[in-house]
């Protein structure tokens, strides 16, 4: 470029504060671009806020850039005018030169901008940013790393496919961060299902999972320990029915022609007042009602129609209560069974209340520590290694179960999946929900699952079936 034409070049840009304004930010952003470009050739960065300013705040600087140019030059023209004046250059001369900048400059923008736009959108759909980019979703976050979900992208479960469920989540998103900015959002954060943010499951789960294909039966073993100081261990046995083809479990809910609807009464749908079963290869049609509800409040109810998660509904974020906690870091041996009182010791120590995270942290593992260090003087002078191990098995359990400053404790999240620890499937089997003919939905045990033992020390049915030993490796796998 000749010094006359750097001299237009510059006249034009500089000609209103606007379009030097956008052309420090175009210059700066392509810069920093250029400097980034090893991290984006891995698709991805270490910290989650660096990824926010290199695939979102980035973006937006370059192209709020290239967009202030020009309304820059327009607001400035009179002036642009004189200042090539000054220089004797001629519109045309102007004109020529100013379209072969910018089909220059256009080219590489292009470029660039779809570059920061496309890493934008893919950053925005990584697990990174989804959980740890906004504090408000570390109790979330930190449960869905110790799921069956794990390896589960967020936007496969929360994103329905297609532009539109994208552009929704981003809108919802939007809500969200406005109110994370003003600090008015609900503590603990409510799940998808409470704040209308569900994605049906036959666009999420159904995706992977086949309602229509799955086991016949399957044994379920459940270890648990006593608070004794034996820490006496006994196994639950259950045979069960899970079959789809139209019994068991999933059958009865989900099999050919069957269709269920209820009406929730709190936006958890943790009570359920109204279930209506249909069965469109039979004609049957069922319809049950709490013995509670009147017919002029259920008017009012929002009605919706069964999917896995009302009973998965903690699938990708299974939060754990203590006492079902401390048992699966038993039978795994992360804590010793043989150490004096530790299922006791464990649940006084998870049961209490600490100001913050990390100082329940750390004092559940200190607790433990002092405790047999008081208590059992021998017992720590020879099994400190076993003590440390267990302690930090505690101290962990609680660091992905307890949040008090998003006032996230033991239980604030219902896991539907069962009935020992939450209502789950009594929120509907609980023989209070009846026909007009008084014919109530089955609360039969056997209707979902055979008890072949319950609470044993040694079940026989597990012998029998030559599986002790079996489930003992597995579990202290």
């Amino acid at each position: 470029m000749t010094a006359n034409g750097l001299n237009g070049f510059l006249a034009i840009v500089t000609g209103h504060w606007l379009s030097s304004l956008g052309a420090g930010l175009v210059t700066t952003s392509a810069i920093c671009w250029v400097l980034a470009l090893p991290s984006q050739m891995r698709g991805h960065v270490s910290n989650p806020y660096i990824g926010i300013l290199l695939f979102v705040i980035l973006p937006i600087a370059f192209i709020g850039g290239l967009l202030l140019i020009p309304l820059g030059v327009y607001l400035s023209r009179r002036r642009v005018r004189k200042g090539l004046a000054a220089i004797n250059m001629d519109r045309a001369t102007m004109m020529r030169r100013l379209a072969i900048l910018i089909a220059i400059t256009t080219l590489f923008n292009i470029v660039i901008a779809s570059q920061l736009t496309y890493r934008a959108v893919e950053h925005m759909e990584t697990v990174q940013f989804c959980g740890q980019t906004c504090h408000v979703m570390t109790p979330e976050f930190t449960a869905y790393q110790n799921a069956v979900h794990s390896r589960v992208l967020c936007v496969e479960c929360h994103v329905a496919p297609g532009a539109s469920g994208w552009v929704a989540s981003k809108v919802s998103g939007t809500r969200q961060l406005i109110g994370v900015v003003a600090g008015n959002y609900p503590r603990p954060v409510p799940p998808a299902v409470a704040s209308g943010r569900l994605v049906p499951s036959t666009q999420t789960c159904e995706q992977c999972h086949w309602p229509q294909i799955g086991p016949t039966v399957k044994l379920k073993v459940i270890p648990s320990y006593k608070d004794d100081e034996q820490n006496t261990a006994t196994q639950t046995v259950l045979l069960m029915a899970a079959s789809a083809a139209g019994s068991g479990i999933h059958g009865s809910h989900f099999g050919p022609g069957v269709r269920i609807r209820y009406a929730s009464a709190d936006p958890k749908r943790e009570s359920l007042p109204w279930v209506q079963y249909s069965n469109q290869n039979t004609g049957e049609t069922r319809t049950y009602v709490s013995g509670d509800a009147k017919p002029d409040d259920l008017a009012k109810l929002p009605q919706y129609e069964m999917q896995c998660v009302d009973c998965h509904n903690r699938a990708a974020h299974a939060f754990e209560l203590p006492d079902r906690a401390v048992n699966r870091q038993m039978a795994q041996g992360r804590i010793s069974p043989t150490l004096p009182f530790v299922k006791k010791k464990s649940l006084e120590l998870l049961n209490a209340e600490y100001p913050s995270r990390d100082e329940g942290t750390r004092r559940v593992a200190e607790g433990l520590r002092d405790y047999y260090r008081e208590s059992h003087r021998e017992v720590f002078s020879k099994r400190t290694n076993d003590i440390d191990r267990a302690a930090e098995a505690l101290s962990a359990v609680y660091a992905r179960n307890v949040f008090p400053d998003m006032k996230v404790s033991w239980g604030a999240y219902p896991n539907n999946l069962g009935h020992t620890d939450f209502p789950g499937c009594f929120r509907c089997h609980d023989d209070g929900h009846v026909t007009a003919d008084k014919k109530a939905i089955t609360q039969d045990c056997a209707s979902c699952h055979e008890m072949l033992a319950v609470d044993e020390a040694d079940p026989e049915v597990l012998k029998t079936l030559k599986l002790s030993d079996r489930i003992g490796q597995l579990q202290r796998r």
